[in-house]
């Protein structure tokens, strides 16, 4: 104990941070934590699943306390491994911090379920996480400078190389910063975005810029606990305002200042950028968010004279920090790519246990991935490695470079009573994001019993680009797909990404209504059919999407089918859609075209269903109708529904609501049966 003190005093003399490791059961890790909580002192922030003495923060809590700095910290993860919350500690932590991470003991660890992959694995009950534990292992033995203590064995003996002292910053700009400033003062109307790693000083350069300023601004961040550092050096010009109520407020300002940006939602965003003649939007890139990488990608993109920045050297610590650089190691921050030049290309499948046999090989799939992508977190790379029904296809020169990769999760197969259930929107279980929602939103309540290989992932080097290697991959995961009824995929539709994918054979069969809060785009979704059933599928879900754009074009900006005159004619398919609607849960706009329909064939008057069909406001037809709120707008609709079905044909509704009925009464005993009740 006295080691760790004296040790963490030189730590803070030289600027650095450690990890040490306690590995063993659950007792004997608590006990060890505690003491050390008790010696060391200082803060002893703990994060974990079970509440402990003050300062306590469970690990989904975390974000909320971002923002400001802590000397020494506690992760549990003897129960479960939430490794973005343990990078999002690592960087609250000051120069002279042990961060003390407790796990099971590193011989069982590897046959342990892991609680935190219930949010990845798309699972019912937590699962083993072989792949992971092998590659924290592999990582900490590598790091000199991280402290590993067993239980049974001695405590280690620490061999900390001395390192040169280290000076603290002292509140003035350091060079970077104050070229960064000099640059600002300067800027015409626009936009400035300054990006780098946790611990450079992004925060504090704009509380520094802020202050320095003759006119007004406003801050704005996910959160006000963020922004403590940011308000420390702006001093008395420091005025916050939330996203959503600056938005709805009519304030006006010189600057807008955004800290952690890439958090905000892409559309948010750029309406408040929008209003503003000048912007400085910070964010992290790399790192436990999973954003700022996309940040550059999509959002910054969209302007043409963008202002641009990056600090590379750490301010809170010193270059080299141990900390850092095993957190970054564990978890493939580095998204940096080797240069790939030309020559022949070899494609072939990797499966999970590459990451045991050649984990330089699916590492080096993951940064590709991450650099290519806006969203890729460390949860993707838990769920890479160890969740149920992923597969992977690697385009790599033939010197080993890689130069492409792409990513496929198994869906489908569901049962036919469940896929009805889904369809009728009394069950939604984990995973198969495209089968559930082709049969959730689809027209065949067996939609979701087919199987799929869904894309979650496709990226090519930049030096390659243009070259057809995608095209390539995904022509090598068809054949690889044999017994598989299709291959889909979800996007964020946009022209060019369509033609993309139109020109690897798929078909577009989905279009929301509603924009992604990350990407500003109405997500797509399309079908490469495989068998004759998802050829099948695949012709009438297109179809399906065609004969309703004319009722949906109304609810989205991107129209599908513009001048496309609506059709009247109501088939089988509609009268069991309406009836999904009317007498289960169906959502109003996965039959709005259905609905249509229906209403064109009847006098009934249906003001709460016409008018919401027609885009009137939720919260007007409730004060003009009287009812209370939007649960009893959506019971009123779905009784019109019914009613409308039973002026067309009261022997055929009365069939098709007892056939739905029969899908409620699955749902209730099957979910009897899974809790044991």
């Amino acid at each position: 104990m006295d080691a760790l003190s004296a040790l963490a005093t030189q730590m803070a003399e030289e600027g650095i941070r450690r990890l040490l490791v306690l590995s063993g059961d659950s007792a004997w890790c608590g006990h060890q934590a505690a003491a050390l909580r008790a010696h060391l002192g200082e803060d002893g922030l703990w994060i974990g699943p079970q509440s402990v003495a003050a300062p306590y923060c469970p690990p989904g809590a975390l974000k909320t306390w971002l923002g400001r700095e802590y000397r020494h910290a506690f992760f549990d993860a003897r129960e479960g491994f939430d490794v973005a919350a343990f990078a999002a500690l690592a960087g609250t932590l000051r120069a002279g911090s042990w961060l003390v991470l407790l796990v099971p003991d590193f011989d069982r660890w590897v046959a342990l379920p892991d609680a935190d992959s219930l949010r990845w694995s798309d699972g019912a009950e937590p699962i083993a996480t072989p792949h992971f534990v092998a590659h924290f292992c592999r990582t900490v033995a590598a790091s000199p400078q991280t402290v590993v203590w067993r239980q049974a064995q001695p405590f280690p003996v620490i061999c900390a190389v001395p390192r040169p002292h280290w000076h603290a910053a002292l509140g003035q700009p350091l060079r970077e910063q104050a070229e960064i400033l000099q640059a600002l003062a300067a800027m015409p109307p626009g936009v400035a975005a300054v990006t780098a790693e946790r611990g450079r000083g992004k925060s504090a350069l704009a509380g520094m810029h802020l202050s320095r300023l003759t006119g007004t601004a406003i801050v704005t961040a996910p959160t006000r606990a963020a922004t403590d550092v940011l308000a420390t050096f702006a001093g008395e010009q420091f005025r916050f305002q939330a996203p959503d109520a600056l938005l709805m407020s009519d304030e006006r300002a010189d600057w807008l200042i955004v800290d952690e940006a890439a958090a905000i939602p892409g559309p948010l965003l750029h309406k408040l950028v929008s209003r503003f003649p000048r912007t400085l939007l910070t964010t992290t890139v790399q790192g436990y968010e999973g954003t700022g990488r996309g940040f550059l990608l999509k959002f910054c993109a969209r302007f043409s004279h963008l202002h641009s920045f990056t600090l590379e050297m750490p301010i809170r610590w010193a270059a080299g920090c141990p900390l850092e650089a095993v957190v970054s190691d564990l978890l493939l921050f580095d998204d940096s790519l080797p240069t790939a030049a030309g020559g022949g290309v070899q494609i072939q499948s990797v499966g999970q246990r590459a990451w045991r046999d050649n984990p330089a090989l699916p590492a080096a799939m993951y940064r590709l991935l991450t650099a290519a992508h806006y969203r890729t977190s460390p949860l993707d790379l838990r769920r890479m490695m160890d969740a149920p029904g992923q597969r992977f296809t690697a385009a790599r020169l033939a010197e080993g470079t890689l130069v492409g990769a792409l990513w496929l999760v198994d869906e489908g197969g569901l049962s036919a009573a469940l896929s009805k259930a889904v369809w009728a929107g009394y069950r939604r279980p984990r995973g198969n994001l495209v089968a559930q929602s082709l049969a959730a939103h689809g027209g065949s309540p067996l939609a979701a019993t087919l199987t799929g290989r869904r894309i979650s992932r496709i990226a090519v080097h930049p030096d390659r680009q243009r070259e057809g290697l995608g095209r390539q991959t995904i022509a090598a995961a068809v054949e690889e797909a044999s017994g598989c009824d299709y291959l889909s995929v979800s996007f964020g539709y946009t022209e060019e990404l369509w033609r993309f994918w139109q020109r690897c054979g798929f078909m577009l069969v989905r279009l929301g209504t509603q924009r992604e809060a990350s990407s500003g785009c109405y997500t797509a979704m399309a079908l490469y059919p495989l068998s004759s059933a998802g050829r099948q599928l695949a012709k009438d879900e297109q179809q399906r999407l065609y004969r309703d754009a004319p009722w949906l074009d109304r609810w989205r900006e991107q129209k599908l089918a513009p001048g496309l005159p609506p059709t009247a004619i109501l088939t089988d398919e509609d009268w069991l859609d309406a009836a999904g609607f009317a007498f289960a849960h169906r959502p109003l706009l996965a039959a709005a075209g259905s609905l249509n329909r229906l209403l064109l064939q009847v006098h009934e008057t249906c003001p709460a269903l016409r008018g919401r069909l027609q885009q009137e406001e939720e919260s007007t037809l409730c004060r003009t109708l009287g009812l209370s709120g939007r649960k009893a707008l959506l019971a009123r609709m779905r009784e019109e529904a019914g009613r409308a079905l039973l002026a067309c044909d009261p022997v055929r509704t009365a069939a098709l609501c007892e056939e739905v009925a029969q899908l409620q009464f699955f749902s209730l005993t099957h979910s009897v049966k899974c809790h044991g009740h």
